[in-house]
């Protein structure tokens, strides 16, 4: 989680919202994102979309089996979407989020071997959004 929270800076500094992610595959990084919505002008942007696409070009192939992804900041209902279609096995995030998580809509929109793990690093992961949106609103 603290190379995701790497990416989730530099996010921070190129004015982007903060979230990273990083998609790991036997015991190495293949993939490290974070948000590009501003830069690239596109909603779907998310650090999630873009890890996914870069770890499949890391192996080769559409599928993320065997592949663990760490990211800052819950999925929202379109990235859990896309990691379903991935067949991610293990999901790890830090912070929830209780407005546009996936989780909030009362379905677990991933695959249904996909293994979840919450909350780690979540403070920290939870202040850099935060310390970003008082910026923004000053």
């Amino acid at each position: 989680m603290g190379e995701a929270l790497k990416e989730a800076q530099k996010a921070f500094d190129a004015d982007e919202v903060p979230v990273g992610a990083v998609v790991v595959a036997k015991g190495r990084i293949i993939a490290r994102a974070h948000n590009l919505t501003e830069r690239l002008n596109d909603v779907t942007a998310h650090a999630e979309m873009q890890a996914i696409t870069a770890a499949a070009n890391a192996i080769g192939g559409k599928y993320l089996v065997e592949c663990t992804l760490y990211v800052t900041l819950e999925p929202c209902v379109m990235c859990a979407g896309a990691l379903s279609w991935s067949q991610l096995s293990r999901l790890v995030y830090g912070a929830s989020d209780s407005k546009r998580g996936f989780l909030v809509y009362g379905k677990n929109f991933l695959h249904p071997k996909t293994e979840v793990i919450n909350g780690v690093l979540a403070d920290a992961c939870a202040k850099i959004i935060k310390d970003f949106f008082v910026l923004k609103r000053k």
